[in-house]
């Protein structure tokens, strides 16, 4: 038991050196921590809500350079996808459409970075979605309901390294939310930019 109990302590240990080794290894201008910020156009294509929105992500997280020009991480994040019309700041309509999917939600997942020569980048992103929204359903007699559930995203993007920290991209995501015969499931494409520590 005390051998068992030893070699899946040393065992533990080595996995945790992983990163570290592969950081010491790399250099560190394409790791570390980071955070980015991206609005842009939303898109839903079923039913009532065939339309476009407006909707913004926040995501933070961080990045094990892998290569010199490659870093590999994990990211969370918040998104509000489905009820903002910006153009109504600018009138009396509401700015919050109350009609709308409202689909907004938490995510965590990996992500990955490759530059693509010092000044371009690419990128993709992909995990788990814990949304909330309102939809019809797609029944007989369409009700009208609050859904919540778990689901996936994922994106991909390209963009260009103003300096070592800040750089800004065009990216394009997908967030899958179905549930009970709805289906708020929307795309974004956003301009974005990022900063990283």
């Amino acid at each position: 038991m005390k051998k068992t109990l030893l070699a899946l302590a040393l065992a533990t240990a080595a996995l945790l050196t992983v990163p570290a080794a592969f950081a010491q290894n790399a250099p560190s201008d394409n790791g570390g921590w980071f955070i980015n910020g991206n609005v842009g156009r939303t898109s839903i294509n079923n039913g009532p809500y065939d339309g476009h929105d407006t909707g913004y992500a926040l995501n933070g997280g961080y990045r094990w350079s892998l290569a010199p020009n490659f870093a590999l991480g994990a990211e969370v994040g918040y998104n509000d996808l489905g009820n903002i019309h910006v153009k109504n700041i600018f009138n009396s309509n509401n700015v919050i459409d109350k009609g709308k999917s409202q689909l907004h939600g938490w995510t965590a997942g990996a992500n990955a970075r490759f530059n693509i020569d010092q000044n371009w980048y690419v990128s993709a992103r992909g995990g788990i979605y814990g949304w909330k929204g309102h939809g019809l359903s797609n029944d007989a007699n369409p009700i009208r309901k609050g859904l919540d559930n778990t689901s996936w995203y994922a994106g991909a993007g390209f963009g260009y390294n103003l300096n070592s920290n800040v750089s800004v991209g065009l990216n394009y995501d997908y967030f899958d939310a179905k549930k009970n015969h709805t289906d708020l499931s929307t795309d974004m494409v956003s301009v974005g930019a990022e900063y990283r520590f």
